[in-house]
């Protein structure tokens, strides 16, 4: 699973750089885009943490 969601955030940054080089930073797809990268982030914040407290 943390593969595939790294995979995700990958893909996901390099279509939002591309829209955002482009495209006015507030462009609807832009802040979308920018918004879906946020919440793949924290989904992955949230693994990594709780993969380091079930660690102790």
């Amino acid at each position: 699973m943390e593969k595939r969601l790294l995979k995700k955030i990958e893909v996901l940054r390099r279509k939002l750089y591309r829209y955002a080089t482009t495209r006015s930073l507030v462009d609807d797809e832009v802040v979308e885009l920018s918004q879906e990268l946020d919440h793949l982030l924290n989904q992955y914040q949230r693994l990594d943490k709780y993969r380091q407290m079930s660690f102790w």
